[in-house]
């Protein structure tokens, strides 16, 4: 995997910015952070570094939502889904490897589009096979698009309603899952020092938008944002597409 290029400090701030405010909505609301941090990273950052980056700061972002909710941590989820998802990114990983890097951003935005609109794969059953079903796919996925939270929204709001516990668990098998991305790109050949700062940077800010995204949760009403939600990403996954170096290049 190439190496990274230095990134200018005008898109650094910019990045900052964005990570902060999807963090924050991600800790309201339980789900919604990362593909809007995703959908806006192309033209800031090489694109061989998207992905990596992305799952870099949704480690944090996820990881210090899990430990400010610590309360409402279900630990039994995390083994079955680790199980699902180390398989999902072998697969991935070397799905990953055979793209062409300037149609990554197209390929994204097109597969974020279908995740948006169209029925997500329901998964039957009772006990842990569901969450290694669901680790498995989403972090298969994960490796090709980098956010794929919403995936597993549905599963566990079948197991409980309650949004503290739903947007606390929800972090704690994403922060898996982007752990298991972050070692495997690793050993894929991205150089993350390159990015030292930028990644710091952006931790600080997820962890920021966490923590203040925490306490407004308890003062934001449950209200059904999902249809302007996917409108959102929508054009937001329309930009990808249309940035893409495959129509410059």
């Amino acid at each position: 995997m190439p190496r990274g290029v230095q990134v200018s400090p005008l898109s650094e701030y910019w990045l900052l910015l964005i990570a902060l405010l999807t963090s924050t909505f991600a800790a309201v609301f339980g789900m919604g952070g990362g593909v809007p941090l995703i959908t806006l990273m192309p033209g800031f950052v090489p694109t061989a570094a998207i992905i990596p980056l992305h799952a870099v700061t949704q480690l944090a972002s996820n990881g210090s939502r899990a430990v400010f909710g610590w309360r409402h941590v279900e630990l039994s989820l995390v083994t079955p889904f680790l199980l699902g998802a180390i398989a999902g990114v072998l697969l991935g990983g070397r799905l990953f490897l055979s793209l062409d890097m300037d149609w990554l951003p197209a390929i994204m935005g097109v597969v974020i589009l279908v995740i948006t609109w169209l029925p997500l794969p329901k998964v039957h059953g009772e006990g842990n096979w569901p969450l290694v079903l669901l680790g498995f796919y989403q972090t298969g996925i994960g490796m090709l698009v980098g956010a794929s939270g919403p995936l597993g929204a549905a599963l566990l709001a079948r197991r409980k309603q309650q949004r503290d516990w739903l947007v606390v668990n929800t972090a704690v098998y994403m922060t898996s899952n982007h752990l298991l991305k972050i070692i495997a790109f690793g050993f894929m050949g991205f150089v993350f020092s390159d990015f030292l700062w930028l990644m710091l940077g952006m931790v600080t800010a997820a962890t920021a938008g966490s923590w203040l995204g925490t306490r407004l949760r308890r003062y934001v009403p449950e209200i059904n944002f999902q249809f302007w939600f996917r409108v959102l990403v929508s054009l937001l996954a329309a930009r990808m597409i249309l940035v893409s170096p495959v129509w410059t290049g």
